[in-house]
């Protein structure tokens, strides 16, 4: 059969979709991925080859002036009309969206097209484009049980969040740090944004690491691209070793290699950094819609695997006592199995049964 991904314009939609269609396609169907004209879904589809990769316009609705409800129509319209054509070619069994308005023009398209539609929802709430695409769809994917009662009732099933298969096998610490150029006599922590970088993470890192010089610590930092060339002057200045960049592909290196993390709270992020057991201070996007992130963040919180840390209350002290304390061996080791404990091993193959499920 051939399966229609929607899953384009953040990595948090992106990567879960990838790790899905990899299911399909190693059980010999098709799968066409619909992303969006944005350059992390550019960069992370390249040397795709066993997909069929197509780009619908974003439709995200741009202020509630009427100038702005009649362009997001214009170009709903535009896009709807852009996937009817595509599947009158590629003929989907069913179509999967991972959340956002990427995903509304897909999804109606295969429901007129009379074909079992279905989203993903990552977070513990869900945003306004899925709360419409729920009731649009056959069936609503959950990443954490916390969402479900944000949905019809009856009509979720609770999968959790699908990991790519790159990330299936953790790299031996000692080669992973070798990638880096890092030591493995210093406790590593890595530093991470999601997909664009997060300036308000990396910029508490800068005015703490001066406090860090002393704590056998070594970092890698993933800023994103605008902070890159700061960081990199800011470790230098302060003497404490570092590999700094502005994106890495191969996370599973970066998870490997640390023994904590400093990141945002989206939920491709916090199941990564639970397939791999790594603690974590969770410092959530202030701007996310339906402040998703922050409850995200608790559930790892109440579970004992996460600090959670909202960003108006950073200080570079504040930052560097909960470092500190985090950094203690026994500590680490107890909230590493808690973060594991939280860990959905075989998501994508649960999505991938669903649907399958539906479509026989």
């Amino acid at each position: 059969m051939n399966l229609a991904i929607a899953a384009g314009g953040t990595g948090g939609h992106l990567f879960p979709g990838l790790a899905v269609g990899e299911i399909f396609l190693g059980r010999g169907h098709g799968v066409m991925l619909i992303v969006s004209e944005k350059e992390i879904d550019a960069v992370a589809t390249q040397g795709r080859s066993g997909f069929r990769i197509e780009k619908v316009p974003g439709v995200g609705l741009q202020g509630k002036s009427p100038l702005a409800l009649f362009q997001f129509l214009a170009k709903f319209r535009a896009g709807l009309a852009l996937c009817r054509r595509l599947y009158a070619d590629f003929a989907p069994a069913a179509v999967l969206g991972m959340g956002g308005f990427t995903s509304t023009g897909p999804i109606l398209a295969g429901r007129q097209r009379g074909v079992p539609t279905f989203i993903h929802e990552s977070n513990a709430i869900p945003g306004k484009a899925n709360k419409l695409n729920g009731r649009l769809a056959t069936r609503v994917l959950t990443g954490f049980a916390e969402c479900a009662p944000h949905f019809p009732t009856g009509k979720c099933t609770v999968t959790g969040t699908p990991v790519r298969q790159s990330l299936a096998v953790r790299v031996e610490k000692s080669a992973a740090l070798a990638k880096f150029a890092l030591s493995p006599e210093r406790r590593t922590l890595l530093v991470m944004g999601g997909s664009q970088g997060a300036h308000g993470i990396n910029q508490a890192l800068a005015d703490a690491l001066p406090q860090l010089r002393d704590a056998a610590v070594q970092v890698i930092h993933l800023t994103g691209r605008d902070d890159e060339t700061m960081m990199r002057e800011s470790y230098a200045q302060a003497g404490v070793p570092a590999f700094v960049a502005a994106f890495y592909h191969r996370m599973e290196d970066a998870y490997s290699a640390a023994d904590l993390a400093i990141a945002r709270s989206g939920a491709a992020s916090l199941t990564e950094l639970s397939h791999f057991g790594l603690p974590s201070v969770l410092i959530p996007l202030p701007t996310a819609a339906e402040d998703h992130q922050t409850l995200n963040a608790r559930i790892f919180e109440r579970a004992g695997a996460a600090v959670l840390l909202p960003q108006r209350e950073i200080t570079a002290g504040h930052l560097v006592g909960k470092l500190r304390w985090l950094l203690e061996p026994a500590r680490l080791t107890e909230m590493s199995t808690k973060a594991a404990s939280l860990a959905t091993k075989d998501a994508a193959e649960r999505v991938a049964d669903t649907i399958l499920k539906a479509c026989a």
